[in-house]
């Protein structure tokens, strides 16, 4: 097992290894004061691993609540917040009690949010059960809704007690929902590591993946926390990407969405002089290799009109984060006005 600590406005560990969900109890009991527990899961993931985690808490003395949904993004609503802090509310859960998301990102940012609000604030674990959601949505304490008008519109910055990654759970997942949990990884790869992007071009171990990629959001989110500067570069594909899943009504998922992004800001900043096209290729290869998109039939005009309405977005600025090569990125500020001539 793999352990590191994040040192944020609340510190904790990660901790990532294999058969990790049967000791959920026990980690639980160190940091929760309450006995009762509430699991939070869309209906793929409960039918897999409730019964596990119930148990393992079960066992740690925890009296336990389960809240299932569908899956999904759409489930990431104000309906269903809301569904769940009544849920919450009608089970009886104090401040001194636990929240725990059991899947993947959509799960995670829900439960995060329930926790941050519930009580003005309660204690919540992170169990990743996607490739997307252990690399990347799981740490940090990004915490968020969906509104009509756009993708995490609504959140919280709120850490979480602890982040439990069992590398077992990746087993049961489709070959589609991994590919999502790769987009990411290959972003943290154009962003600051050539050694990691290097090692997905052939055999890889996915728990040494998993680790690599949580030490380097751990070493960004302690350098800013808040998202002012230096975590603004972990956004790499995702301005542009947003806009593309918002404007698919959700058909295209997150992860295609951000191989997109990275694949159209790849090419704009060939068109811009700021990396080669060699690099453009690299990436493009990569990307290709595990079945990521890299092109979009929606118009520039869409996509456009989409992005302005990000919430990265500061005033009149927008920072894109564009690659340089592989293993460094900047933040690349522009206006409102120059957006266009970076769709490409």
């Amino acid at each position: 097992m793999n352990t590191i600590h994040v040192s944020a406005s609340r510190g904790y560990d990660v901790k990532i290894g294999h058969g990790l969900l049967p000791t959920l109890g026990a980690e639980a009991a160190k940091l929760c004061k309450g006995r009762t527990a509430c699991i939070v899961s869309d209906d793929s993931v409960a039918a897999l691993y409730e019964k596990t985690a119930r148990a393992s808490l079960e066992a740690a003395g925890f009296s336990v609540f389960t809240y299932v949904f569908p899956h999904g993004e759409q489930s990431k609503s104000g309906e269903n917040f809301l569904m769940l802090l009544r849920f919450l509310a009608q089970s009886h859960l104090t401040r001194a009690d636990l929240l725990v998301a059991l899947g993947g990102g959509v799960t995670g940012d829900l439960t995060g949010f329930a926790a941050s609000c519930y009580l003005r604030g309660i204690a919540y674990i992170q169990v990743p059960t996607t490739l997307l959601a252990m690399v990347d949505s799981s740490v940090g304490g990004k915490t968020a809704i969906d509104l009509p008008e756009g993708k995490n519109l609504c959140g919280a910055f709120y850490q979480p007690y602890l982040v439990l990654c069992d590398i077992d759970a990746l087993s049961t997942l489709p070959g589609e929902i991994f590919r999502d949990g790769c987009a990411e990884v290959i972003k943290y790869g154009v962003l600051g590591s050539r050694p990691l992007f290097d090692a997905l071009k052939g055999d890889y171990d996915l728990m040494e993946v998993v680790t690599r990629c949580v030490q380097m959001k751990r070493d960004i989110v302690e350098e800013d926390e808040f998202d002012n500067g230096a975590r603004q570069l972990l956004n790499l594909g995702h301005t542009l990407g947003h806009a593309i899943e918002a404007n698919s009504d959700l058909t295209l998922s997150h992860g295609q969405c951000v191989a997109i992004g990275m694949a159209k800001i790849a090419e704009a900043a060939v068109k811009h002089h700021i990396c080669s096209a060699q690099t453009r290729d690299e990436i493009l290869e990569v990307l290709q290799k595990f079945g990521l998109p890299t092109e979009t039939d929606q118009s520039r005009e869409s996509i456009l009109a989409t992005a302005l309405g990000d919430k990265k977005r500061r005033s009149n600025t927008l920072t894109l984060i564009v690659p340089q090569k592989v293993g460094e990125c900047i933040l690349h500020p522009i206006s409102i006005e120059e957006l266009p001539d970076w769709l490409l």
